[in-house]
């Protein structure tokens, strides 16, 4: 393999054991023996297991990130939008389940590497964008926008980590349900919070 191959393989193998063990559970000593090839080549290319750990949170974080703003067009309307965010995570976490399960895991203590409150907050920054639009237009207040695109990102996060156990209903389906409550809830949403009926 080249260093390039030998990196790539390494980052899939770590990403399975994480996945599995957590990152406690891990070691370099089972990474390296799930890729056949000795510690030392593992520490030469990541120079340790929090390296390779943040590697591949990186990785994995880039990717659902790209899944998702991909399909935040501008010509797409506010419930078009949330449902293509609830489906790009849906989609991501069924061709990726081991890829989830690192970023949902706890990281280690003094981890710097963002993980998946690092990506929320990159999601939720995105949904607040397409909220600032929608609130402009309807008159909702624009400074209720970062709640509002946290609470939608954190319960499709909790829904995405129910259906990658369950994986019943469709992923479809399970979509249409996140995208009919939040759209439901977005388009009656009052001008101001005084204004909600007691």
């Amino acid at each position: 393999m080249t260093a390039s191959e030998r990196r790539t393989q390494l980052v899939e193998v770590a990403k399975s054991v994480f996945a599995e063990l957590g990152y406690d559970g891990a070691s370099i000593e089972e990474i390296a023996s799930r890729a056949r090839v000795s510690k030392p080549i593992v520490y030469e290319h990541f120079g340790g297991k929090e390296g390779l750990y943040a590697v591949v949170v990186d990785r994995e974080s880039s990717r659902l990130l790209e899944m998702i703003t991909t399909r935040l067009g501008p010509g797409l309307g506010a419930r078009e939008q949330v449902r293509s965010s609830a489906m790009a995570f849906l989609d991501y976490i069924e061709a990726d389940p081991d890829g989830f399960r690192v970023l949902i895991r706890d990281s280690p203590s003094g981890f710097s590497g963002g993980g998946m409150a690092g990506l929320l907050s990159e999601v939720a920054g995105k949904a607040e964008e397409v909220l600032g639009d929608f609130f402009t237009r309807t008159g909702v207040d624009l400074a209720t926008a970062p709640l509002y695109a946290h609470a939608l990102v954190g319960m499709v996060v909790h829904v995405g980590a129910w259906w990658a156990d369950e994986r019943a209903p469709d992923k479809k389906v399970v979509a249409d349900h996140l995208t009919a409550l939040a759209y439901t809830g977005l388009s009656r949403l009052p001008r101001a919070v005084a204004n909600l009926p007691a």
